[in-house]
């Protein structure tokens, strides 16, 4: 009985501090779940010529994951610098591009992302390449300033080349493609 009448009291003397870190705890969470990755579901079954290992999926679909976040975060800013860890060669080149675009234009993008089915179509004998699919369903959101100017919730469909690098896989190319083509 003595302890919780000395616990209860304490917790009277450290009230307005426990609010703070009760109220930055609560902040923390939220930016954390505004930061959290997109869902990436990867089928790689039937892949020729080369089957692939469970934890290179599961490194692939994660590193996907990551681009994606890295990607709308960098066109709801409009700060290519964000495009650093994830994108490579003609993917981040197109990127920056397009983060200049809009730039130019006065417009940001923001991505709200549904979440991605990974189709690997190829995988490169030596393990230097993988190809896949992406039905990504995705929520694209055109702003002018903080004015809401156009939103569009549509499956989306893309070609991806990954490459690995020394810790990671790198997003080399990702295309837009019609549902048709395939």
């Amino acid at each position: 009985m003595t302890s919780f009448a000395h616990l209860a009291l304490a917790c009277k003397k450290f009230s307005p501090r426990f609010l703070k870190v009760a109220g930055f705890a609560v902040a923390i969470c939220a930016l954390a779940a505004a930061q959290s990755l997109p869902q990436v579901h990867l089928d790689a079954s039937g892949l020729a010529p080369r089957p692939i290992e469970e934890l290179t999926g599961t490194t692939i679909a994660r590193h996907y994951a990551l681009a994606w976040r890295e990607l709308a975060g960098a066109l709801e800013s409009g700060r290519a610098e964000g495009l650093n860890e994830e994108f490579v060669g003609l993917a981040k080149d197109r990127l920056v591009r397009r983060i200049g675009e809009q730039k130019q234009v006065g417009v940001h993008v923001r991505i709200v992302d549904h979440g991605h089915q990974l189709k690997a179509v190829f995988y490169s004998a030596d393990g230097s390449a993988m190809q896949l699919l992406d039905q990504a369903q995705l929520e694209i959101q055109i702003f002018d300033g903080n004015k809401l100017i156009d939103s569009q919730n549509a499956p989306q469909q893309y070609m991806v080349l990954m490459t690995p690098g020394a810790d990671r896989w790198y997003v080399r190319d990702l295309e837009e493609v019609s549902a048709k083509t395939f």
